[in-house]
């Protein structure tokens, strides 16, 4: 074991956003750090910004299309510099649900998938992945933290250090 090495539960980095312009321009600079089979998970209350997080996200990867909440169609694809995979599980009960309703398949490994409300899938996370933790409402600077559940995502952490 290396003791110069950074321990794991140090790849955590909060950042405050003043406004939703903020809050694109983060998460367009964390899409450059993307790569195929990305798994980023969108935690918050609703009005929280994890759909403006998923526009900024999508910019930063060249997508042209509106980036919308996919509330009620549960999954919305884009094209970009990688494929964007938009789910929305706020309707469903659980894992079963999604997995049964085919929101999660081998597509998904050539692209990136942001997930909102993924507490739904519970214990069906995978630990590789980024947890974007979004506090706050209405008019209010929001507070973000991302947390990697691996060595090799904490690339997104670098991207804003």
């Amino acid at each position: 074991m290396n003791d110069d090495a950074e321990p794991w539960s140090a790849r955590e980095r909060t950042l405050v956003s003043a406004d939703p312009a903020t809050t694109i321009a983060l998460a367009a600079d964390l899409a450059a750090s993307a790569q195929p089979g990305d798994l980023i998970c969108l935690w918050g209350d609703l009005g929280a910004g994890k759909t403006v997080f998923a526009k900024g996200f999508g910019a930063g990867l060249g997508v042209t299309d509106t980036i919308n909440s996919p509330t009620f169609v549960l999954m919305s694809e884009y094209e970009g510099r990688l494929p964007l995979f938009h789910l929305d599980l706020y309707r469903l009960a659980d894992a079963t649900d999604a997995f049964a309703g085919g929101l999660i398949d081998d597509r998904q490994a050539a692209g990136v998938t942001l997930v909102e409300w993924p507490d739904r899938m519970a214990a069906a996370l995978p630990i590789g992945r980024l947890d974007v933790v979004i506090d706050g409402e209405g008019d209010q600077p929001r507070q973000i933290r991302l947390c990697a559940g691996t060595p090799g995502l904490a690339r997104y952490l670098d991207a804003v250090s």
